[in-house]
Parts: C-alpha cells; structure tokens; sequence
C-alpha cells in the first residue's frame, strides 16, 4: 500500500522525499487507511499516557527538592549541617548514582515494561523520603538522599523516552512541555504544602521539616504502588488500544523518524558506537548549562526569598508565584514551537529571559531593591523552566530508533545533571546573601547552553542540507542495505527538526 504525502506533514526538518528512499519512508500516513479516527486516537493517548508520567516527575521532582523547604524548619540544625559545606554536600550525593545510572536505566527499562519498571523505582523512592523524616545525624541523611538519587535516576530520562515513543516530532512539544513542567508545578506544589505543614511542627513530637518527608514521601510510595497498573507501556505492547490503532501509530512514527527496531539488541559496542555522535554529545552540553541555573534556582531560591526578610511559612508562600507563572510561559512557548514547527527560536528566546532575571539578581542588591530582587527570581524561573523541555523534546525527538533514544536520552539527562553537582556548590552559606559565585555561575553556564543550542541548530541544518543533495555517507546503499543497519536518524531519508 503505497500512501500519499502533503506537505503541511512535513516539519521543518522532518522526514521528506530523498529520491527512491521516499517510499520507505512516506512522510503522510492516512489514518482512514487503517480504520482508525486520528483525533480520537491521539486524545486516547494523551489521556492515558501524559498526565500518569506527569503526576509520577511532580512527585519525582518533589521528593528531589523538598530539602530545601524542610531546610526552613529546622533541619540544618538538628542534624548539624550549619558547618562548612555540610548542607550542600547533602545535596551533592543525591546527583552521584542520579548521573551515573541514567543510561543503564533506560536500557532497562527497554528490555522490560515502563509500567514495571518505573512503578518500582517510584516506590523505592517515596520510601526512602519517608525514611529521611527520620534520620538523626549527618551520616544518616547522606546515605538516604544516595539511595534517593539512585531510585530516581530512571525516572526522567525514561518518561522522555517514552514520550518520544508515542508522538511524531510536530506533536511532541506541548506534550513534552506539560510534562515537564511538572517541575514548575512540583515547586509551587511543595511550597503550598511546605506552609501547611509547617503548622505541625510539634505534632507527635517531630518538627516540621521531619513531617515533610514523611508526608510528602508517603504520597509518593502510595501513588507508586496504584502507578504498576496505570502507567503506559511502548505501543508495541500496549494492551489499552487496538492492533489497527498499534498499526496506525507504528506506520505514522516510521514516517517520521524511521523503523523504531523495538526488539532489537544493545551491546557495549552500539552504545559506544551511538555516544561517539556529535550530535549526542552536543545535548547533554545543551541541557547541563540549564541544570545549573534550574537546580541553583530549586534548592536556593527558598533561601533567597528568606533573606529578603520574610518567615518562613511567609517564604514558602512567596516561592510559588515564579513557578505557577514558570507553568504559563512554557506552555506558551511549546505551542508557539508546535505551531512555528521549529525549535531553535524557542529556546533562545527563554533563555535570554532567563539570564536577564540572573544578571539582575547579580547586580541588584540592598533594602530598597527588595520587589526588583523578588520579580528577578520570575525570569530566572520563566525563562530557565521553559527553555529546558523545548531543549530537551528538540533533542529527544530528533533521535530515531529505540537504541539512539534509550542511550541519547540517558547520556543527555545523566550528562546534564553534573550540573547540580555545580550549582550545590555555587550556592555557599558563607556568601549569603549575596551569592556572587553561584549566580556568575549561573550566567555562564546560561551561555554555554546558548552556544551549544547555536552549534546544534548549525550542524543539522547543514546535515540537511547535504542530505538533500545526496551527499550522505550512505546514500550509494540499497533500501534493503540501509534497513538492515538500524541506522535510526543516521538514514539518508531522515531530516532533522531545526
């Protein structure tokens, strides 16, 4: 059955016609083909697949943070964590397995089922939340956030990847975004819930920062127990929509990124062979200049607002404002970029917000600055947490195959994330409250992530072009040839989204 193509099918980028290879991959499939309503099928989707993957980061992101609310309470002080760099190497520990196991975490979670494997790490990750409600020293809480780090390592590179497995690249964006802005949400959330709980310090003989954990940690063990029968496995195997609607998804997908090889084997050498791509290597650039700023700004900004002067109950109120607005802004952009059918606008655009809110928050200081310092802490929130999911979907979903995306999203994230090692450390007690180095830090890092969106836009856009003048390294081979290598986005057919 041979399908035909239009053009608004193509994004710029996307998969086009390269000679005889068009047949192979057709650019449009026709949903009437396989008997299926395409917008009824996409709402399925999203019904099913966003808002579980969204509730399981916001719990994710909010167990990884919440330190920084209990840190309000009291908990530096009975655990002894005022001297030196004790706090910050709290937080340090956590990033240690979080890089570390990020691609051997994906790969699993290709070999066996997301619904299995994510639901298990979430669990293992509220439990042990709950148990830093309880520890007593220094010590203790290090080996927890460890633990912490290694149960959550899996979580955010495996619903990218997942994410990228259900949606062509011109719907992706907004998806990717409402999911990922479940950080946005996570902070507004957990300050909300850090002042309410802030009421019960006291109660059973636990201070308020212990019952953070503890609540906070229950909710997510509980969630992660019901999460085993409601999160989404790949389509190749999921049970909740029909084998036309598999076929339609599967041949759709293919006409965007090429033949998914689900079932196909990863050995050390595929992987060494997809890390050794530029390409790879330039998005974990990409996202670590924004981890910086995003963890600088999620476990310090509670603090900062706090030393403009206000209680802590008060502090915690004021911290969700930036992030609520943070929300709006991102889905915003993700529309604009869904709509535009580009990407790299989409990220400078946010990320010039985002250094002009730490470039203030660098040069303002003093009593009389207090509103300019507050509405900073907006555009480093705004434009911080709506560049990343642009970044981070642009990336996810120009890789083809479910090798390429299992290793680039893990490599990306787990790359990415050496950045809160930076940012824990940028932030020092004994600079408060001005913070000079944690905010050049944050600007530099800021402008790393420009120039490596820059770099990234550049290559492929040339790749691209010498593509579609057949000037690809295997242009020369045979469909069948071409098939056989699961070259995913390194095929002669595939166009990158610019």
């Amino acid at each position: 059955m041979k399908l035909e193509k239009t053009s608004k099918d193509f994004p710029r980028g996307g998969v086009e016609a390269a000679g005889d290879l068009v047949e192979e991959y057709p650019g449009y499939v026709d949903p009437n083909a396989y008997g299926v309503n395409e917008k009824r099928l996409m709402a399925k989707i999203d019904f099913r697949v966003v808002p579980v993957l969204c509730i399981l980061y916001l719990l994710a992101f909010l167990d990884r943070v919440n330190i920084s609310n209990a840190a309000l309470y009291g908990l530096k002080e009975d655990l002894g964590l005022l001297e030196g760099t004790k706090y910050n190497t709290v937080l340090v520990i956590f990033f240690v397995p979080y890089i570390l196991f990020e691609i051997p975490s994906n790969i699993i979670l290709k070999k066996f089922k997301p619904h299995m494997w994510l639901s298990a790490c979430m669990l293992m990750f509220g439990v042990m939340t709950i148990i830093m409600g309880f520890t007593q020293n220094y010590g203790s809480i290090l080996a927890v956030r460890f633990f912490l780090g290694l149960f959550e390592a899996g979580m955010f590179p495996g619903c990218f990847y997942l994410l990228a497995c259900w949606y062509k690249r011109t719907e992706a964006q907004k998806r990717y975004s409402f999911f990922f802005s479940s950080t946005t949400l996570a902070g507004a959330f957990g300050g909300l819930l850090a002042a309410a709980i802030g009421k019960m310090d006291g109660v059973r003989g636990y201070r308020a920062w212990r019952w953070v954990f503890i609540l906070e940690g229950l909710l997510t063990a509980v969630v992660g127990l019901i999460f085993y029968f409601c999160i989404p496995d790949f389509p190749e195997e999921a049970k909740w929509i029909t084998e036309d609607e598999r076929a339609f998804i599967k041949a759709k997908l293919e006409a965007d990124t090429g033949e998914s090889h689900r079932h196909g084997k990863m050995t050390a050498k595929s992987v060494l062979k997809i890390l050794s791509d530029w390409k790879i290597l330039i998005g974990g650039v990409m996202y670590l200049g924004l981890i910086v700023p995003a963890y600088g700004y999620a476990y310090f900004s509670p603090q900062i607002v706090r030393n403009l002067g206000y209680s802590p109950i008060q502090t915690q109120l004021r911290s969700v404002p930036p992030w609520a607005c943070a929300f709006g802004l991102a889905m915003l952009t993700a529309t604009f970029s869904d709509f535009m059918r580009h990407r790299f606008l989409f990220t400078i655009i946010p990320i010039c917000i985002s250094l002009a809110g730490f470039i203030v928050l660098f040069k303002i200081h003093g009593p009389v600055n207090i509103m300019t310092q507050y509405s900073a802490l907006f555009l480093c929130a705004m434009g911080t947490y709506s560049a990343m999911p642009i970044i981070i979907c642009w990336y996810a979903c120009n890789l083809g195959s479910h090798a390429r995306r299992a290793v680039g999203t893990g490599w990306q994230v787990g790359f990415g994330n050496i950045g809160g090692i930076v940012a824990t450390f940028a932030f020092l007690a004994k600079e408060a409250p001005l913070y000079p180095t944690g905010y050049k830090l944050c600007i530099s890092f800021i402008c790393l992530s420009a120039l490596s969106c820059a770099v990234y836009f550049t290559g492929i856009t040339l790749e691209n072009k010498k593509r579609d003048q057949g000037k690809h390294k295997l242009s020369h081979l045979s469909k069948e040839e071409l098939s056989a290598m699961e070259l995913g986005d390194d095929h002669p057919v595939f166009r990158y989204m610019t």
